[in-house]
């Protein structure tokens, strides 16, 4: 399978990229397996905290199969953008937070997978760039909206008009990483790190990572409207008082619905 969905520990989901004689280059077949792995991920109730990860050790996801294209007529194209727009809105999409896993190439679409996750782990054998204007191009799947984000409207300006690959160190000078680790360790990096975001509140994440990516933009006022919305729904939620007790009884949370863990030394 080119796209599978593993469980890796309670409450995680990894997408897993595995493409390898085209390293991961999303054709319309991966497009569409990529969203509907994004939509078991989204609609499983125990699941979390989600990765975005590859199997393929030279890359993270090359970006379009061009190969593919090659052979398409204009209305070949067209007839795919649906498909290729549902795959990255799947990612982005994704409720619980979701961390990418960046070993190697993160190019064109690759790069934009990994912008649509919250978080970037970025090896330092990762490259990232959307080369799009190379090839006749614009990037199609969030790179103009998403890069600006992460990396301010000046940077991502440059990066998008040149189409230059950013090596791994730079990546993370400028905001396009979040942690840099060792080359081969961004998977296990990032497990790591999934596992100190579920000590987190469930319902707490998901309207925290929801109010960042409703408000972010907006006149501050509005902004503020959004994250009362948030608040109002966290704070009303058996989490809040789960939450509250595990502090005023200094123990370890044990949100709802999560096992309670055996008794020390068993």
């Amino acid at each position: 399978m080119s796209i599978r969905v593993k469980r890796a520990a309670d409450f995680l989901a990894e997408i897993v990229m595995d493409r390898p004689e085209a390293l991961n280059a999303v054709s319309t077949a991966q497009a569409q397996a990529l969203a509907d792995a994004c939509a078991e991920v989204a609609a499983a109730p125990d699941v979390r905290v989600a990765i975005l990860s590859s199997a393929v050790a030279k890359a993270f996801c090359v970006g379009a199969d061009l190969k593919e294209r090659a052979g398409f007529s204009d209305d070949d194209l067209m007839a795919q953008r649906p498909v290729s727009r549902a795959a990255y809105a799947g990612v982005l999409g994704l409720p619980m937070p979701v961390l990418a896993a960046v070993d190697g190439f993160a190019l064109g679409g690759g790069c934009e997978l990994a912008l649509a996750c919250d978080l970037i782990v970025g090896s330092e054998a990762a490259v990232f760039g959307l080369p799009e204007v190379s090839v006749g191009l614009v990037p199609g799947g969030g790179g103009t909206q998403l890069l600006p984000r992460r990396v301010g409207w000046r940077r991502a300006t440059e990066l998008i008009l040149t189409g230059r690959r950013v090596a791994a160190a730079e990546a993370e000078q400028i905001g396009l990483v979040d942690r840099l680790v060792p080359a081969g360790e961004a998977r296990g990096a990032a497990l790591a790190w999934a596992a100190e975001l579920l000590t987190g509140s469930p319902v707490a994440l998901r309207n925290a990572k929801q109010a960042l990516r409703d408000g972010y933009g907006l006149p501050l006022a509005e902004g503020l409207e959004v994250e009362d919305a948030a608040w109002r729904r966290t704070a009303c939620s058996a989490d809040r008082r789960e939450g509250i007790a595990a502090f005023t009884e200094k123990r370890a949370a044990h949100w709802p619905d999560q096992p309670t863990p055996p008794p020390p030394g068993r």
